[in-house]
């Protein structure tokens, strides 16, 4: 894209023959069902296109960010996205579009249950194709569910109608794991931990007497939970008390407060306000410490942006500010 920019305009530098030093860091989990490729990709992308000054659009920048990982088209974006099929049959025109932005819906939140930071044993591009070779539920659900989802769910976040929002959510969350586990040999990115996560979020719903929360999990076993903001404070009461911090991990790491629930970082988990939700997490009880490595509290985000000079990843010489030992 840009050796095409730098035909049509001969005072352009030479950018596209120059060679690249990229530094790429993320701030949770890599390769374990938390979209950590989708994020890198996107933000390589994203940063190329700004270096570059490329006059194509998000969408189409998508487009390429797709090539490096499928979810990264989505991550181009802030707010709400949509990924598109396409119709041409080599996937070329396959793309993501924004819905809404970001504060069409301030209110919705999330809380990411990280159950295990370690490399799953299955990649999500390695167990995808072999769904797609072997899983007879997999074409059903592309051909059918997958459009009727996408188009409810659209609707669902126009309306900001969490009660429906929620219900598709988890619906297609446990309709991807029952593919997964069609899929010959069956693959299982969710583990007892993650069972008992949604069973709560369940049992949660019922205690409050409404749809309140929903989980999905992609391809690994960490929950991620939606939630309305009056909601979120209920939820991470009862979740980081059933599921309590081990010693070893700092109150900050388990639990970082980003929108004040505790009076403390280290408050996590030391009281549960709602009686009905105290009553269920008696019921729960509490799960060995560590069960959840930590918590992830945040909300939607804006997509990818350009930092200062001052937050780069690389210092004046172009080497890594951080280097892992």
């Amino acid at each position: 894209l840009r050796a095409a920019l730098e035909q049509q305009d001969a005072d352009a530098a030479p950018l596209s023959t120059w060679g690249l030093h990229i530094c790429s860091e993320n701030n949770f989990p890599t390769a374990a069902g938390l979209a950590s490729s989708a994020s890198g990709y996107a933000a390589l992308v994203s940063a190329l296109g700004a270096l570059f000054g490329l006059p194509q659009s998000a969408s189409d920048l998508s487009r390429v960010a797709r090539v490096g990982s499928g979810s990264a088209c989505r991550s181009m974006f802030g707010g709400f996205v949509a990924w598109q099929a396409g119709i041409s049959d080599d996937g070329s025109d396959s793309q993501a579009v924004q819905v809404a932005g970001r504060q069409h819906w301030p209110e919705l939140q999330a809380l990411v249950l990280v159950v295990s930071d370690q490399k799953k044993t299955v990649s999500s591009t390695a167990g995808m194709q072999t769904t797609v070779d072997t899983s007879q539920l997999f074409a059903e659900r592309v051909r059918t569910v997958v459009p009727q989802r996408m188009e409810a769910m659209q609707k669902a976040i126009a309306e900001r109608d969490f009660a429906a929002f929620a219900e598709i959510t988890m619906r297609d969350s446990n309709q991807f794991h029952a593919v997964c586990l069609d899929t010959y040999p069956p693959i299982s990115y969710m583990n007892d931990t993650s069972r008992a996560i949604a069973g709560i979020v369940h049992a949660f719903n019922a205690a409050v007497g409404r749809v309140a929360a929903a989980y999905t999990y992609d391809a690994g076993p960490n929950a991620v939970i939606y939630a309305l903001k009056d909601d979120m404070r209920d939820i991470v009461e009862l979740f980081t008390h059933c599921f309590p911090r081990p010693d070893a991990v700092l109150p900050e790491t388990f639990y970082a407060n980003p929108f004040a629930v505790f009076d403390t970082p280290d408050a996590a988990g030391s009281r549960i306000t709602n009686p009905n939700v105290a009553q269920l997490a008696q019921t729960a009880g509490k799960f060995p410490a560590g069960s959840v490595r930590r918590f992830i509290h945040t909300e939607v985000g804006d997509g990818p942006r350009v930092l200062p000079a001052s937050q780069s990843l690389l210092d004046s010489a172009g080497m890594p500010k951080h280097v892992r030992e």
